[in-house]
């Protein structure tokens, strides 16, 4: 059989479902960030994947792997081009991963609509949102490319997230493609009636599937009906004063001299900020914005040179009326962790200073998965070995969801990475964080699209748990946030520069911060159930047929 309607053919109809590939991928990554939109077309998110669900009702399960492996490793590449700015290898390994990871979904996707044939639209989307919500768990775990973060700039709509995560946006946004790639596909080839005409079909569709349709109107309608009279009014809240230093360098190049010029810019543009205004609440630089580890060369001065430069850091910050919060290497040793020869064990952190002393640190819990962490040094020595001769630099994980409170202001400093996840920053307003304060370094990828897919991210956090956030970034996006997702201030990418800004401080509870993930976790569950369920009745199904044929 051939043609489209030849499920087992690996090329029904020449290039159409390489067609269908390519297409999606350029629709997905065209509704986030990217080279020619620097903020995204949000509304192409809206039917990204009606070419990716309109080819699982073409081709047969064995194909669906190989479009699927192509979809995921052509989307992700055209998404996060900008990774091999990090390391050639990285780009790739995202996208291998990817590759694996759709070759495994398309086969499940095909499975829904083969088991359901009128309503496995409806199965497709469960497990879109169910794929979207696993693959940000584990070692794997990753935020990029989740659906409701191209909805980052539509104020109304992501109000929702305060209960539901921007999962919540993500089942809004996903439902139209399955909807319109289940029409599509029907239309275009009745399965009964073949003398049928399409205005026929067209009719016979929106009458059986009409009232899902409808529904999903319905609640979108909801969303933005809540989206606008639910935004939080801060208009009278207390407030606080941040300065964020944009220091427009990747830190970690260069030995100690471009470590010392690197200093003497963040001290340069601190004193701007202070002049500017004498008293903020905080003073706030990137992650790994100071080099030399801090507390390690003050307690050792095992590096003459480092020494010197930490010590004068250390004199300047005393003379400070106002704390500092600085991304830093603090390491420590501990021979139980590391039993090497100086037991030093480095952690990616966040130490605040008041006057020069060191009164609280937060170690990165969240660690970027090859780059930053690598636990299966046993498992994969190979691999082990290759990332550490690539200079990788290692840390260890931390353990706790540190909140500081220094002159009244509470608050936690989510690093980089970190600020992409939503349990974390929810983790850190039930232990009392007021205000959200992330230090990020994404100067290494030299790409504004990077870091505004990484800043459309951010947004959700500032309205799951309705409170502000403030970035410090090494280059950009460093920006204030509030409490419904508005972005009310930000530097210019890409220069040295510092920005004071007000945030209100409030102490809402929201049913995101209460609940965290129920929606794609009930997701998850829905799945395996119907799909249990599914199985099942088919294998009824062909025991009885083949009962009444003995």
């Amino acid at each position: 059989m051939t043609g489209v309607q030849g499920g087992n053919q690996i090329l029904p109809k020449g290039l159409i479902p390489m067609g269908a590939v390519l297409l999606g991928a350029v629709l997905f990554a065209g509704g986030f960030p990217n080279l020619v939109w620097e903020e995204g077309l949000p509304f192409l998110a809206w039917i990204a994947y009606v070419p990716v669900f309109w080819l699982t009702y073409q081709v047969g399960f064995a194909s669906s792997c190989l479009w699927g492996a192509l979809y995921g490793y052509g989307a992700y590449s055209l998404f996060n081009y900008w990774l091999s700015a990090f390391h050639p290898l990285a780009g790739l390994i995202v996208g291998l991963i990817y590759l694996v990871f759709f070759m495994l979904l398309f086969p499940l996707l095909k499975l829904a609509v083969v088991l359901f044939p009128r309503r496995g639209y409806l199965v497709q989307g469960l497990l879109w949102i169910s794929f979207e919500y696993l693959r940000t768990q584990g070692f794997l775990g990753y935020s990029y490319g989740i659906t409701g973060y191209s909805q980052w700039r539509f104020i109304p709509l992501i109000q929702i997230a305060d209960t539901f995560g921007v999962w919540g946006v993500s089942v809004l946004v996903v439902f139209p493609s399955a909807w319109l790639a289940a029409a599509i596909a029907r239309i275009a080839r009745p399965e009964k009636r073949e003398k049928e005409g399409k205005q026929d079909r067209i009719k016979v569709f929106l009458v059986q599937e009409g009232v899902p349709g409808m529904m999903w109107l319905g609640a979108l309608i909801g969303a933005l009906v809540y989206g606008y009279t639910a935004q939080v009014d801060y208009a009278h809240a207390p407030s606080a004063r941040i300065a964020l230093i944009q220091h427009n360098t990747d830190p970690w190049l260069g030995g100690i001299r471009e470590y010392r010029k690197n200093y003497e810019v963040l001290k340069r543009l601190s004193d701007e900020a202070l002049k500017a205004d004498p008293k903020p609440d905080l003073v706030v630089w990137s992650e790994t914005a100071f080099v030399p580890r801090i507390y390690w060369h003050i307690t050792y001065r095992d590096d003459q040179l480092s020494y010197t430069l930490v010590k004068e850091l250390m004199d300047y910050l005393s003379l400070q009326e106002v704390p500092f919060i600085i991304g830093n290497d603090d390491a420590r040793k501990d021979p139980a962790k590391n039993p090497g020869a100086d037991h030093r064990v480095d952690y990616n952190a966040a130490m605040l200073f008041d006057r020069g002393l060191i009164t609280g640190v937060y170690r990165k819990l969240h660690l970027v998965p090859f780059t930053e962490h690598f636990p299966y040094e046993k498992q994969l020595p190979l691999i082990y070995e290759a990332l550490r001769n690539a200079d990788t630099h290692f840390w260890e994980q931390g353990n706790e969801a540190t909140v500081f409170t220094v002159n009244g202001l509470t608050f936690s400093s989510p690093i980089c990475f970190e600020d992409t996840f939503g349990y974390l920053s929810r983790d850190f307003v039930r232990n009392g964080a007021e205000l959200i304060v992330n230090l990020t370094n994404d100067a290494w990828s030299n790409s504004l699209p990077a870091q505004m897919q990484h800043l459309s991210m951010a947004v959700f956090r500032a309205v799951e748990n309705r409170r502000a956030m403030v970035r410090s970034t090494a280059s950009g996006q460093t920006c204030a946030i509030d409490p419904n997702g508005a972005i009310i201030a930000m530097a210019e990418p890409f220069i040295e520069t510092q920005l004071t800004v007000q945030v209100p401080v409030i102490t809402l509870d929201s049913g995101y911060t209460k609940y965290g993930d129920f929606l794609p976790q009930c997701c998850v569950v829905a799945t395996v159930i119907l799909l249990i369920l599914g199985i099942g009745g088919s294998i009824l199904k062909q025991s009885k047929k083949e009962g009444f044929a003995d």
